[in-house]
């Protein structure tokens, strides 16, 4: 078996290295989700029963009003926008913190299935929860005994 070698040299270049250590926000220990976008998106659970889809968004430290909920046809889509801007100012120096969080999930629904005007959200504890009623004909119906003649 032979090793590999980069350069000639048993271990990684030095610029690989220093990509690396240089590409990651070093004081911003918080905000890594290990992402290689280096985006966030929250988790999402969604449940059928038999009377509705049941979804839930997991979004802590949000607020109702950071939600947009639209459907589009069958196009379910749940977004949120939110800006913070923060400004100290003392003796000889001003500091100024700025952050920008958004996201958007687009979730394509059963054609005839969901009763849209039924559509209900809510938003308590860090998560986001839509019930989406089917239509009375999608749903699932209890087993009929067929009798023999």
């Amino acid at each position: 078996m032979t090793s590999l070698r980069r350069n000639g040299l048993p271990y990684p270049s030095f610029p690989a290295l220093f990509d690396d250590a240089f590409s990651r926000e070093l004081f911003n220990w918080g905000n890594n989700n290990y992402s290689s976008t280096r985006t966030t998106v929250p988790s999402v659970n969604i449940r059928e029963t038999a009377e509705n889809f049941e979804v839930e968004v997991a979004a802590p430290g949000m607020e109702k009003a950071d939600f947009n909920i639209r459907l589009d046809n069958n196009i379910l889509t749940i977004s949120s926008a939110k800006e913070r801007q923060e400004e100290t100012k003392q003796d000889n120096y001003t500091r100024r913190e700025f952050s920008y969080q958004s996201f958007q999930r687009s979730f394509e629904l059963p054609k005839n299935v969901v009763d849209d005007e039924g559509i209900n959200a809510r938003y308590e504890n860090g998560l986001l929860r839509l019930t989406i009623p089917k239509k009375e004909e999608a749903k699932q119906k209890a087993p009929r005994m067929i009798e023999i003649s």
